[in-house]
């Protein structure tokens, strides 16, 4: 069986066409292969599978097993491998996922995609869809985790986020990643988005669900400028940088927060085959 290994500023896949259903989908499988020293390594597995509304279906295991309804990083890296092999021959195709379809548009370089921009949709901001388990909004609101009372936006792209722009020490972010992703608050855990804001960039450190810190995190930086926009720090309409430990994301957030766009790279760093 065949593998491809791509890599979205860091945040990186194992893809595999699974255009039969017959690729193994159980958590042993992903929590083995995605292990850094016994392993291929990666943050997650990505499964290329047939839709019959769409280019594709994308489904994500995580590397501990568990499944996401979205990632953001990983549908730029699966629409670089469906026109690049040529299994969708138009550089717009719409991917399906657990969070609903996606419409997607590839960039070339020497005919081969470098660029992805990614329609998210809109923002999920209802406590109950996200879910969380408060009623309303979650809006520059308080949570107490770890002895701490921390600020915090509650925001979904397909898969629910927490964004606090607090200012925090460095030890205190990696001791609140954890905490916050299992906190009782958020019934199917949720990622967290450490965010500041210098010269009009958005800095960022993500602790992704199922899969601890990760160098990137495309639909973090999506949930990041909607809480921007919520609280104020953001304007709506503009194309925003957000620096990641990986490298760069530009986002645009509707002026009625309607929809999300999402701009970055993806690249193929070697393929193989599974021995076992």
């Amino acid at each position: 069986m065949r593998f491809f290994k791509y890599e979205g500023l860091g945040n990186d896949f194992i893809v595999l066409e699974d255009l039969d259903g017959r690729s193994p989908k159980d958590p042993d499988f992903a929590i083995k292969w995605c292990d850094r020293r016994f392993g291929i390594g990666a943050d997650g597995i990505l499964y290329i599978m047939r839709s019959e509304g769409a280019d594709a279906y994308m489904k994500i295991l995580n590397s501990d097993g568990s499944e996401a309804e979205m990632c953001g990083n990983g549908i730029r890296c699966v629409a670089k491998h469906l026109y690049d092999h040529r299994l969708v021959g138009s550089k717009e195709m719409t991917i399906d996922t657990m969070a609903g379809k996606k419409r997607v548009r590839c960039s070339l370089s020497d005919g081969k995609v470098a660029q992805v921009s990614v329609d998210m949709g809109a923002p999920i901001l209802d406590c109950e869809r996200i879910p969380m388990r408060c009623q309303g909004r979650f809006v520059e609101e308080e949570v107490e985790v770890a002895g701490m009372r921390v600020r915090g936006t509650a925001v979904s792209m397909g898969n629910p986020h927490f964004v606090t722009f607090q200012d925090l020490k460095p030890e205190e972010v990696e001791q609140l990643g954890p905490s916050l992703e299992r906190h009782p608050l958020f019934p199917r855990k949720t990622n967290v988005e450490f965010a500041t804001q210098r010269q009009g960039i958005i800095h960022v450190k993500v602790y992704e669900r199922g899969a601890a810190w990760t160098l990137a995190c495309g639909t973090g930086a999506c949930a990041t400028v909607v809480a921007g926009v919520l609280s104020g720090r953001v304007k709506a309409g503009k194309d925003v940088e957000v620096r990641l430990p990986g490298g760069s994301l530009w986002i645009n957030v509707d002026e009625g927060l309607s929809s999300v766009a999402m701009r970055g790279p993806a690249k193929l760093v070697y393929q193989g085959t599974f021995l076992e």
